[in-house]
């Protein structure tokens, strides 16, 4: 999935340009390249999809030409991730019924890739014999209110015991709960990764979601024919803006969980991208260069250009510098970020910025 305007990391981020396209960390390599390469070792390379915006054709065939043309899914509107899911999952049904299906966002950070790896190749074993959908849920190292939170039951499937019938899922939580949620240690963190048969989920949408279902299963032997693309062009202003997590893994009767310690982040704000770059001994973050700090401790400061930064006396603040904005916002007001885009966007005088 890769047609977020990844706004929170605005304005590094943008929507001709968003965060899943860029070299966030500082590595040479864009979050996307990093993805592809990470799944290309438990899937063959013209097996992998990409479902994107319209707008980032040409980002994709510059930063991934490996990938077939077939297999880049554009979506004319964006309609939240069940119809995304949908159209990759149909389609790709319509070509392979037996097909298994790992859903992955473009833009997390994975750091013990071994392990992540393999319990993707568990779950494939276990969904391939099983009507099951599977989430991965991560071990929560905190009491964290960015994520959402999967409980798990005590119930085991009976072929794969690692995983755990899913009883709740609970959108991002305020502090109380979420520090409840740590402490039982009955909960993971929802990471949005998804692997199931293309049965299993085709059935689940038209049980759980019919809307969705009626308007894609009609592309059934349309798919990967010159007529697919007027055919999404015309279904997809239909859709329901929804999640899939809403749509479909919150009502079915046959989710489980596959808890796992990956070294995972979705890199979803500054924050969490401070907390997996490398600090100074005034624990700051610099990604970029031509910074210079005095009396400066625990901010992240980005600088992909040229200019010079010169920084005194600031504590725990994140400060993003680009050739056409400048962003200064304290750490604990982050969320605050994807507020200012929109209220850009809404200013026509600003606009142009976002």
């Amino acid at each position: 999935m890769a047609g977020g305007v990844g706004s929170r990391f605005w304005p590094f981020s943008t929507q001709e340009n968003p965060k899943q396209f860029l070299d966030i960390l500082g590595i040479g390599k864009s979050l996307i390249q990093l993805t592809f390469e990470r799944l290309s070792k438990v899937c063959p390379k013209d097996q992998i999809f990409i479902v994107t915006n319209d707008d980032y054709a040409d980002l994709i065939d510059q930063q991934l030409p490996e990938i077939p043309k077939d297999n880049i899914l554009f979506e004319p509107v964006r309609r939240n991730t069940a119809p995304c899911v949908a159209y990759g999952c149909y389609k790709i049904h319509d070509k392979n019924p037996n097909a298994n299906i790992l859903v992955a966002p473009s833009d997390h950070l994975i750091i013990k890739e071994e392990d992540y790896l393999n319990a993707i190749r568990a779950a494939f074993d276990s969904c391939a014999n099983e009507d099951i959908l599977i989430t991965l849920g991560i071990t929560p190292t905190r009491p964290d209110t960015g994520y959402g939170y999967i409980q798990a039951t005590d119930i085991l499937l009976e072929s794969n015991k690692d995983l755990l019938k899913v009883k709740t899922f609970t959108e991002k939580p305020n502090i109380e709960l979420a520090e409840v949620f740590f402490e039982s240690g009955d909960f993971s963190w929802n990471s949005g990764m998804f692997i199931w048969s293309s049965k299993s989920i085709v059935n689940s949408f038209k049980q759980n979601m019919f809307e969705i279902h009626d308007l894609f299963k009609d592309g059934f032997g349309i798919y990967c024919t010159d007529k697919e693309h007027d055919f999404i062009q015309e279904i997809y202003a239909q859709c329901v803006n929804i999640s899939v997590d809403y749509a479909i893994l919150e009502k079915a009767d046959n989710v489980y969980v596959l808890p796992c310690d990956i070294g995972w982040t979705d890199l979803g704000t500054w924050g969490s991208l401070y907390n997996q770059v490398d600090k100074d001994p005034n624990e700051n973050a610099i990604v970029g260069k031509s910074v210079k700090l005095y009396n400066s401790t625990k901010n992240i400061i980005s600088n992909p250009t040229d200019k010079l930064i010169v920084i005194d006396g600031l504590e725990d603040y994140i400060v993003v510098n680009t050739s056409d904005a400048l962003l200064i916002c304290k750490k604990d007001d982050e969320q605050k970020i994807k507020q200012f885009v929109t209220d850009l966007g809404s200013t026509k005088e600003f606009k142009k910025f976002i």
